[in-house]
């Protein structure tokens, strides 16, 4: 088994590392909320006092964080990663980021002797916790081949899009066209209940008819509807509506950058950072559905 450093412990890093240490793989962990930290190590895993000690002797670095900014600097400068990770270190850099963040950190990382893959991940906590995610793949397809064995213990379906940075904008893609299909899925559901349908029946119509999506089939938004997805837990945990709004911001910049057009991203953008404005950041990005309600019962 190897020895893996696992920097970010947040509502999806936790489980992905959790499965890590269940499939045997020795792992020190690091992460700035000392709670997080405590839960790896009470499940075996070692702490390390900064994301610069976790790194010392290990075979594979795995990090998770919120944005480009965080990956970068916990990469790069004289005080980064790159200058304490030994050179022929595999990194999984599984954060969901610009892609010339990714390209830039990879580069960096070329110039000192070290592997690295961008590998974002979709799927959501529950696939974080059960071990199905997705991961979409930028680098070299011989450092994906190494990094198998870790990423066939978090997840199912391992997909190489390209070169570094093509894993990330593979992920914008997808992102962009989840926040546009939750919010219409929301839209729709809210229109129905204005008129008087049951959430629960309009949804197993929908699931069953050529609106079926992602969010009527897994993770719908109203709460009730189905058990086990945050719309029923208050929309606790989940992917929040800031970090759903910070990825249509990444297409938003990526759509920029190539000259392509994104209008209906560009409208569930301004969706969410509407919702996030009425306080609802930290909710589950499901929670736009509440948008909805509010716009209705000012009607």
């Amino acid at each position: 088994m190897s020895r893996i450093s696992f920097i970010g412990l947040g509502n999806m890093g936790k489980p992905m590392a959790q499965n890590l240490l269940k499939a045997g793989h020795e792992l020190t962990v690091f992460d700035l909320a000392p709670a997080a930290v405590q839960a790896l190590v009470d499940a075996g895993a070692k702490s390390a006092g900064s994301a610069l000690q976790s790194v010392q002797g290990v075979d594979a670095v795995i990090s998770m964080l919120p944005a480009s900014r965080h990956v970068e600097g916990l990469y790069l400068g004289d005080e980064g990663l790159l200058q304490r990770i030994a050179p022929g270190t595999l990194v999984l850099e599984c954060s969901t980021i610009a892609p010339e963040s990714a390209r830039k950190v990879a580069a960096a990382a070329r110039e000192r002797g070290i592997r690295m893959i961008d590998a974002p991940v979709s799927g959501g906590t529950g696939g974080a916790v059960a071990g199905t995610l997705t991961f979409i793949v930028g680098g070299a397809a011989a450092d994906l081949d190494e990094a198998m064995p870790y990423l066939e213990k978090m997840g199912r379906n391992i997909f190489h899009a390209g070169d570094s940075g093509a894993g990330q904008v593979a992920k914008i893609c997808n992102n962009m066209l989840l926040g546009i299909l939750m919010a219409g899925t929301s839209e729709a559901l809210a229109l129905g209940v204005a008129n008087g349908l049951d959430p629960k029946v309009l949804s197993d119509i929908m699931a069953k008819s050529s609106g079926r999506n992602w969010a009527t089939e897994l993770y719908n938004p109203w709460p009730g509807v189905m058990p086990d997805v945050p719309a029923s837990k208050g929309y606790a945990g989940g992917f929040g509506v800031d970090l759903m709004l910070k990825d249509l911001g990444l297409a938003a910049e990526a759509a920029l950058h190539s000259g392509a057009s994104t209008p209906l991203g560009e409208l569930a953008r301004n969706l969410y950072s509407l919702h996030s404005a009425g306080g609802s950041g930290g909710l589950d990005f499901s929670s736009i559905v509440n948008l909805y309600q509010r716009e209705s019962s000012r009607g």
